[in-house]
């Protein structure tokens, strides 16, 4: 059964219902396997909105990667209720769950699919150049107001966000990509490295 996270909720609106059905329709087939066809057979509405919308399934995956970026940055998760430090604790155990909680393993595998997509097209470049530039600013904010509240070190906050990016992109293709059991290494490594070179000593 398909997980959906909270903002792919059945709605009348038909682009919404659009992404949900590439969603369902992404994560049963995967990128290679992926047609608009597929997709309308989950989409609730006339399949011919499709084909009046898209030219084909890279456009609209591209929309739909679009549309999950402008998702992603109305509902990251602040820091407003705590602290910094909780901030980045947060980011850690999400960094490496992904994939297993609310999204759901096939999604991050079909995730995985589209990034590869980048390599040789423009398009998918494009959007994870933004992404990746949403996340890595995400993270420097958060590292800079960290080092304010007196809770960080006085690192540098773009490269410590880079940093963070990489372990990100990491995780998620080695999760997918491998029988390698090595996460649980990387995040007692990757964990240290924030009680050793990022928290403020007490």
């Amino acid at each position: 059964m398909t997980q959906f996270p909270p903002f792919l909720e059945e709605t009348d609106d038909t682009r919404d219902a659009i992404m949900r059905a590439t969603y369902v329709a992404l994560c049963e087939h995967g990128y290679n396997e992926l047609t608009i066809q597929r997709i309308g057979d989950e989409f609730s509405k006339s399949k011919s909105l499709l084909y009046h919308h898209y030219d084909s399934k890279d456009d609209l995956l591209l929309d739909f990667l679009s549309f999950m970026l402008d998702q992603l940055e109305g509902q990251i998760p602040t820091y407003r209720a705590g602290g910094a430090d909780d901030h980045i604790a947060e980011i850690v155990e999400q960094t490496f769950d992904l994939g297993v909680a609310e999204m759901g393993t096939d999604f991050t595998r079909a995730l995985v699919e589209l990034r590869a997509q980048a390599a040789h097209d423009e398009g998918y470049r494009e959007h994870f150049t933004r992404s990746d530039q949403f996340v890595r600013k995400h993270v420097a904010h958060t590292i800079r107001s960290g080092i304010e509240q007196g809770v960080f070190r006085d690192v540098d906050p773009q490269e410590t966000a880079a940093l963070f990016q990489l372990v990100f992109v990491g995780t998620m293709t080695q999760r997918v990509t491998s029988d390698d059991d090595i996460l649980e290494d990387g995040r007692s490594a990757f964990e240290r490295y924030i009680r050793e070179c990022l928290l403020e000593a007490e």
